[in-house]
């Protein structure tokens, strides 16, 4: 109930944040309705005994793209708590200050840990915060970047096999009157269109993610080297939690984070 407070308060700051995710939903529902209504059922698929793998494999695909974005816009992004006393300003003087040192928000009025950031439509502090997603209507985290990646990888692997699904039946075999045809054909084309418009831009923000993850993780231990697979392993582990890599992939599973007090080291 407090996420879903939270998420319809979110709606109110940012409307863009209310139609996106609607938008995501609809353009979802129609590729799942196209997919089996219109692509699955002609002679090209329709014969093949992988037709009935094909709906379920998709409509598995489609299930874990849903709950991945529904973990992405209800979770905790990482939110930093705000003191139960009122922080006095007058004695503190702006210092220069390095990515992993404590600082203070003057608009939040509270200490953060490294890597935290003010939004400006949560109006909060976000620990690692990377950016405010529209798509997500949330801020991208530390407790839910897991999530909107698997949206993405997701939502990528979708949109691929839908694509792939319309050029197989393309290049096979046709039938039907020709009334039938033109219905089907111009829902494959429709679909094969959104299927490359959300596939190229979840790629290009999908290859952002990881790249971010895999920079950072060097700098944040204050280490000159560059990434190597081990350093590599530990940042993506940060982010997905320890475990078997496939547990990365599935949306039910919580990464463990560390804990963080309310004032730096707990006695500022």
């Amino acid at each position: 109930m407090m996420a879903a407070a939270a998420a319809a308060e979110r709606c109110g700051r940012d409307p863009c944040g209310a139609l996106c995710p609607l938008l995501a939903y609809l353009s979802v529902g129609y590729a799942d309705y196209a997919v089996l209504a219109h692509v699955l059922p002609q002679p090209a698929l329709r014969a093949s005994p992988w037709c009935p793998i094909h709906a379920v494999t998709f409509n598995l695909l489609v299930l874990l793209l849903l709950a991945s974005h529904t973990r992405a816009v209800f979770a905790d992004p990482g939110v930093v708590p705000l003191p139960g006393t009122a922080i006095d300003f007058s004695d503190l003087h702006p210092t220069e200050r390095n990515s992993d040192e404590w600082t203070l928000c003057s608009r939040c009025e509270a200490y953060r840990p490294p890597r935290a950031h003010h939004c400006r439509v949560c109006h909060r502090c976000v620990r690692r915060m990377d950016h405010h997603c529209p798509w997500i209507n949330n801020c991208i985290g530390e407790l839910n970047q897991k999530y909107f990646i698997q949206f993405l990888f997701y939502t990528g692997l979708t949109s691929a096999y839908a694509a792939g699904l319309v050029l197989a039946v393309w290049l096979g075999p046709s039938g039907g009157d020709g009334t039938e045809n033109r219905i089907q054909t111009t829902h494959c084309i429709v679909l094969l269109l959104e299927s490359l418009l959300f596939g190229i831009f979840v790629t290009v923000v999908f290859y952002d993610q990881v790249v971010s993850i895999l920079t950072e993780q060097p700098h944040k231990r204050g280490s000159k080297e560059a990434c190597g697979g081990r350093a590599w392993a530990a940042a993506l582990q940060e982010v997905f939690g320890g475990g078997c890599v496939l547990s990365w992939l599935c949306p039910c599973s919580t990464p463990s984070h560390p804990t963080y007090s309310l004032l730096p080291h707990g006695d500022v």
